[in-house]
């Protein structure tokens, strides 16, 4: 797939418990097994859209650890552009993730380099961005971060997407700068009554997307039904895997189908980068032209 997208978010060390029944407070209960992984939102969203074959620049902050190195290394098999990847003295952001036997997880995260991001670097890096035309956005860096880069963005026409997630209130600048807010159904009621100035998508889990097109209608989306076995990651699945074909020249229709096939193959493996389909598994006749 064609396209050039750049990210601005977080990247994390996932660190992952499965159990049958999570234990409650003061109970200590044995878990099924345990993984690490690749995670944070940001990288998740990078890591999935450079997979339809969209090329990926990567804005982040790592630690000079060796979860940081392991990253790098992640980054680039998946062949993305590292450039403005920044490495600072202090630990890479960690998410210490729990999973039920229901598929259904718990997530603590501990920010690290992710917050070491400043305006000062957003700006600076997004002004070197050559042929992008997609630049998205999450709520795991700092919010002054985001915007500062989608300022940037929208000086040099650039389309920005922005995920808010895990969610905080929105600043009103953020919102006039962001041209697609794409929010799950549970940060959708959290934004309440928030003006919203650009176009609205909803993912509503195993119950597909809602899109709010720029009539004032509403087109919902149906996904196919499947087992889960993992939900960890699938919203970043969808956000990477849409964002690449809008980046390739779909109709927002279509690119809603194409989100949501990659993120329902992504629920019925373990993980979060580790579950996203590979460019072999993925359905490109849904954004055929």
């Amino acid at each position: 797939m064609s396209g050039e997208i750049a990210v601005i978010g977080s990247t994390m060390m996932d660190l992952t418990v499965y159990a049958d029944v999570l234990p409650a407070p003061g109970e200590t209960r044995f878990g099924n097994a345990f993984t690490t992984g690749f995670g944070g939102k940001g990288a998740n969203q990078a890591v999935m859209a450079a997979r339809t074959g969209a090329k990926v620049s990567m804005i982040t902050g790592l630690g000079n650890d060796d979860f940081g190195d392991a990253c790098m290394k992640n980054f680039a098999e998946n062949k993305m552009s590292t450039d403005s990847v920044k490495r600072f003295d202090t630990h890479t952001g960690v998410a210490h993730i729990w999973v039920d036997g229901e598929g259904q997880n718990r997530i603590s995260i501990v920010p690290g380099a992710n917050f070491k991001l400043t305006p000062e670097i957003a700006i600076e890096e997004v002004k070197k961005l050559k042929g992008v035309s997609v630049l998205i956005g999450q709520c795991e860096i700092p919010q002054e971060v985001t915007l500062a880069a989608f300022k940037t963005a929208k000086e040099l026409g650039i389309t920005t997407i922005l995920n808010p997630a895990p969610y905080q209130r929105l600043s009103d600048e953020l919102l006039k700068a962001t041209d697609w807010l794409i929010p799950n159904e549970i940060e959708y009621e959290e934004i309440g009554n928030a003006k919203i100035y650009g176009r609205l998508l909803i993912t509503l889990g195993g119950d597909g997307a809602e899109l709010h097109k720029a009539d004032g209608s509403k087109v919902r989306f149906e996904t196919q039904k499947v087992t889960a076995i993992d939900t960890t990651g699938a919203g970043d699945c969808f956000i990477g895997s849409f964002a690449a074909a809008i980046a390739g020249g779909a109709s927002e229709e279509a690119a809603v189908k194409f989100g949501m096939s990659c993120a329902t193959k992504s629920v019925t493996k373990k993980g979060a980068q580790s579950s996203y389909p590979t460019k072999d598994e993925i359905d490109f006749s849904l954004v055929a032209k």
